[in-house]
């Protein structure tokens, strides 16, 4: 739960690196909180049934969009990655799955050097 909250207080802060313990701790809260949401609106007979969520889905998604992708865009970096390969999310299920590969594998001090080095003024 931590790593939740910090990821919703570093809300807007695209700079730096995230451990992937905070990633995947990010993503699973996240996705229980949308599984639970979900189940309640359709239990309470508030979704879409075309779609399956109503608008407190909706809701949650559209506030925690700006966190998830700072946190993405800091697991990136950590990993040796521009934030940028975020604009593949554009691609449904291709581009988030590459995302996801990326961002999976451990980061390191080399990968550190690497970021400090390319964004050193010349």
């Amino acid at each position: 739960m931590k790593w939740y909250l910090h990821a919703l207080r570093h809300y807007a802060t695209f700079r730096g690196t995230a451990s992937r313990r905070e990633y995947i701790g990010f993503l699973l809260i996240q996705l229980c909180a949308i599984a639970l949401i979900s189940f309640l609106e359709r239990t309470f007979a508030l979704a879409n049934p075309e779609i399956g969520m109503g608008w407190l889905t909706a809701l949650y998604l559209l506030l925690t969009l700006l966190p998830g992708l700072a946190l993405a865009a800091r697991r990136l970096h950590d990993t040796g990655h521009s934030g940028w390969w975020l604009l593949l999310c554009l691609l449904p299920p291709i581009g988030l799955l590459f995302i996801f590969g990326l961002a999976l594998p451990k980061g390191g001090s080399a990968t550190h050097d690497h970021l400090q080095a390319a964004t050193q003024p010349h």
